[in-house]
């Protein structure tokens, strides 16, 4: 009698041309797409922030590379999860996608109560369009000349010190969380509705320092506005030489990069993810988009799908563990 789990030579060929059929129609139908149908770039976040701007010209030069038209349509709220769930909802097609940043997929579902998305589950990553660094910035009148000097006056009258964020649960917030963490001060955190207005008090001085992305701080920085103490990438920044970074400041293991990058719905065909990811990094090599990202402070990346997951994966564990240690509860 023939063993039920051994494959005749018949069977073994019928399932290698089933194999390969498949295969072969993923391949084209990853060509035939979009086949002249609108994409929807969804950006979680107002017009005229970085998110909107470099998703607007990626969307640009997507019309080209795909030969169809990318509108872009912007629904803010809720720290970006409304975005976000919207396209969580959307059809596994290719033909609605996410241009988003850190927030959403690392940091809100920690400290929202109840979102309807899974930030992993609900979404194919695509592509990592580029990285943000932050500047730890004081306002002129501030007397802190280094990070250490900044740490033991919070240590020598904890909570006396302020800093500002672009509102709970974002990522300058949550570099403020994370420095108590690091360095046993206490500050007190006075979030704002959008990182302009925190940069605004912190320039006039209403706030002792903030967590500023490098592009909206430089100008104010050349200034002398503001002083920046360090900066939050791994490496200085080119225009800032003698600024150092938080490890040369003295506080290792602290490097913190705004991310943004590209989702599709889950289970959205391989293949459509592959030809998203390969027109996505033709497009951020265009000269026009590495321009606009250097005047937006953004170091374009690329990559694969399994580097951004890995990327998204890796920060939603380090926040979650912030948040936690911090006793944020969800609201």
């Amino acid at each position: 009698m023939q063993d039920p789990h051994t494959l005749t030579r018949r069977s073994f060929l019928a399932a290698t041309a089933a194999l390969t059929a498949t295969a072969a129609f993923g391949v084209r139908a990853a060509q035939e797409w979009p086949g002249g149908k609108t994409i929807t770039w969804v950006v979680p976040y107002p017009a005229g922030g970085s998110t909107d701007v470099l998703g607007r010209a990626i969307a640009q030069q997507l019309d080209a590379l795909l030969s169809t038209r990318v509108i872009v349509d912007n629904r803010p709220g809720a720290t970006g999860t409304i975005g976000a769930a919207r396209v969580a909802r959307a059809e596994a097609d290719g033909l609605t996608l996410l241009g988003t940043s850190i927030g959403p997929q690392a940091i809100a579902p920690h400290v929202m109560g109840k979102l309807t998305y899974d930030p992993v589950a609900d979404f194919a990553p695509v592509i990592m369009i580029g990285t943000i660094p932050h500047l730890l910035v004081v306002g002129e009148a501030q007397p802190f000349k280094t990070v250490a000097e900044l740490i033991a006056a919070a240590k020598k009258a904890p909570e006396s010190l302020a800093y500002a964020s672009g509102g709970t649960g974002t990522i300058l917030h949550m570099q403020g969380e994370l420095l108590q963490q690091k360095t046993g001060a206490r500050f007190l955190h006075v979030p704002y509705k959008g990182d302009t207005p925190a940069l605004q008090d912190t320039l006039a001085g209403q706030v002792q320092f903030a967590f500023i992305p490098a592009a909206a701080a430089l100008p104010h920085v050349q200034t002398g506005a503001l002083r920046a103490l360090a900066v939050t990438s791994a490496q200085r920044l080119p225009a800032l030489a003698d600024v150092p970074t938080m490890a040369q400041a003295g506080f290792d293991d602290f490097v913190v990069e705004q991310w943004q990058a590209v989702f599709a719905p889950a289970a959205t065909p391989a293949p459509v993810i592959a030809r998203l990811n390969t027109d996505i990094g033709r497009a951020l090599q265009s000269p026009a988009l590495v321009a606009l990202a250097e005047q937006l402070g953004i170091t374009l990346a690329g990559g694969t799908p399994q580097a951004l997951d890995q990327t998204r994966k890796a920060d939603f564990d380090k926040w979650g563990k912030v948040i936690r240690d911090a006793g944020i509860k969800p609201a």
